[in-house]
């Protein structure tokens, strides 16, 4: 799948401001970058360092008066669909070192508080069956609402409102399937088909030694995702964070098949 990727962002600084920001596509298995281009207006510095695994870059900047940012690119996704259910589990006390920080609970992904509700829903459940359950189930008792969740949300708030947008359901498969004790961690990706369009949130669950792509919004495949980061939730990979006051102005994201 080949897709066009145009992201656009601009904020005011009234001052010097340190400012991360991670919108560039990642160079990693399943996906290619064809080309890409980063626009920005002049700032103050300018360096990439490696993103959270090492998975893409994050931008530090450091910038004062209006900033806007302009990333394109054409990226070929080579990932293949596949049937998450047939997936064997890895036994927790088998997985990498690197890995076990998955299962932990996290600021917005607690995953401690759900542990008695997937052990009486999911009972008989393991591996790859039981994150295709969890991520359906998700699916079907959630409802896509814009403007119903903040900044604060976490998944147990999701939980009980059973509303919100892509960062609400992922933070929510997260909690649910480390409480299954399947590694799960945060994406920041692009998607054509995201709607209204903008930065996407899925979840990714570690199964037979490898990471895979689950959206319970039921929005994106893994053969249609452009991965830009990954986390322990959204806390680790926001796609700009400003440490000062920020004043926005606009922003836009495009992503469509072809060229």
């Amino acid at each position: 799948m080949h897709l066009t990727i145009h992201s656009h962002l601009v904020y005011d600084y009234a001052e010097p401001t340190d400012v991360l920001v991670q919108v560039e596509a990642a160079r990693c298995p399943g996906q290619a970058l064809v080309s890409d281009s980063l626009w920005l207006t002049p700032v103050d510095h300018f360096v990439r360092v490696p993103g959270h695994d090492e998975v893409g870059n994050r931008i530090w900047l450091r910038v004062e008066g209006r900033m806007a940012l302009d990333y394109k690119a054409e990226i070929e996704v080579t990932r293949q669909a596949e049937d998450i259910a047939a997936l064997p589990a890895t036994p927790p006390h088998l997985l990498p070192g690197n890995i076990v920080d998955y299962l932990m609970p996290s600021r917005f992904s607690p995953s401690d508080r759900f542990a008695e509700f997937v052990a009486a829903e999911f009972a008989g459940l393991g591996g790859g069956a039981c994150a295709a359950a969890l991520c359906e189930w998700v699916a079907a008792h959630m409802t896509y609402v814009p403007g119903v969740s903040v900044a604060t949300t976490c998944a147990t708030d999701t939980f009980v409102q059973r509303q919100g947008v892509c960062r609400d359901y992922a933070h929510l498969l997260i909690a649910l399937a480390r409480a299954a004790a399947i590694p799960a961690r945060y994406a920041s990706v692009y998607a054509p088909d995201v709607s209204p369009p903008d930065f996407h949130a899925v979840a990714q669950v570690f199964l037979d030694g490898d990471w895979h792509l689950l959206d319970p919004t039921g929005m994106a495949a893994p053969q249609d995702i452009a991965l830009i980061g990954v986390g322990r939730d959204a806390a680790d990979i926001p796609f700009l964070s400003s440490f000062g006051r920020a004043l926005f102005v606009e922003q836009s994201v495009s992503v469509v098949r072809g060229g």
